[in-house]
């Protein structure tokens, strides 16, 4: 593969003498290119152990009595000595480490992508168990104002509850609930002759953020809605449309 940038700009760059424009290009292809990063790492760095050296020297009374010596320095600074080997080393250890980082990176994405998985598997198996249950909720009522004052005391922590009296929705009850070893409340609403389940737990990050905006999918043939506000985690799933999911959400969000 032939690299685009031209060896004389790399050596303008690391010489500044650039233009703006032409150092805003080569910034933006080093950003995309590692061995041509690599090569003008290892040329700034010999640039600067050369730098140091003649300051060193300088300084001392022989290089004031050989002004010859002093003229061949100033040359080697303006043309510095290339050393293959030093930056054949800077370009494998630059590729080894944006490797490392990629893998590093792709591992935590699916780590965090099966962890989410499993969590809404979990709260599907509950949403079907309840529905299923001759009892399906703690507390039976239609009111909002009787089925929030009864989870309180019991989670450790709050939260609001829309008036569904205008809406297509019914309340029919809540219940207690443990995910992932921490209790949550699972709300229990009818839309025609489907049920559907409001899952609100505390958030868990990496795999749920605090706050996060909603995100829909459908779960063997449940539809399935998620999204994150004030460290909690709110998850929709029924057996309806992903329209009635979103719109049920919303009421949630507003609620919130």
């Amino acid at each position: 593969m032939t690299c685009a940038l031209d060896p004389i700009q790399l050596q303008a760059y690391v010489d500044e003498s650039l233009s703006p424009q032409e150092l805003a290009a080569v910034e933006t292809h080093m950003r995309e290119c590692a061995p041509c990063a690599a090569e003008a790492l290892a040329k700034l760095q010999l640039k600067r152990n050369t730098r140091a050296a003649a300051a060193d020297f300088a300084s001392s009374p022989e290089f004031r009595m050989r002004p010859e010596f002093r003229n061949r320095m100033q040359k080697q600074l303006v043309q510095p000595t290339r050393r293959p080997w030093m930056t054949a080393r800077v370009q494998w250890a630059s590729a080894l480490i944006m490797a490392l980082v990629l893998i590093v990176a792709s591992t935590t994405v699916v780590l965090h992508r099966t962890e989410r998985k499993h969590a809404i598997a979990e709260l599907l198996d509950l949403h079907v168990a309840t529905m299923a249950s001759p009892n399906p909720v703690d507390v039976i009522s239609t009111d909002r104002h009787t089925v929030k004052p009864w989870f309180q005391g019991k989670l450790p922590f709050t939260f609001n509850l829309p008036e569904f009296e205008n809406s297509r929705y019914k309340l029919l009850g809540g219940k207690l609930i443990y995910f992932e070893h921490n209790p949550g409340a699972q709300l229990v609403l009818g839309l025609n002759k489907h049920q559907i389940s409001v899952f609100i737990v505390q958030a868990q990050p990496p795999q749920f953020p605090s706050d996060a905006g909603p995100t829909s999918n459908t779960e063997q043939g449940f539809s399935v809605e998620t999204w994150s506000h004030a460290g909690l985690r709110f998850f929709v799933i029924g057996d309806t449309s992903p329209a009635d999911i979103h719109a049920l959400g919303d009421l949630f969000r507003a609620a919130m």
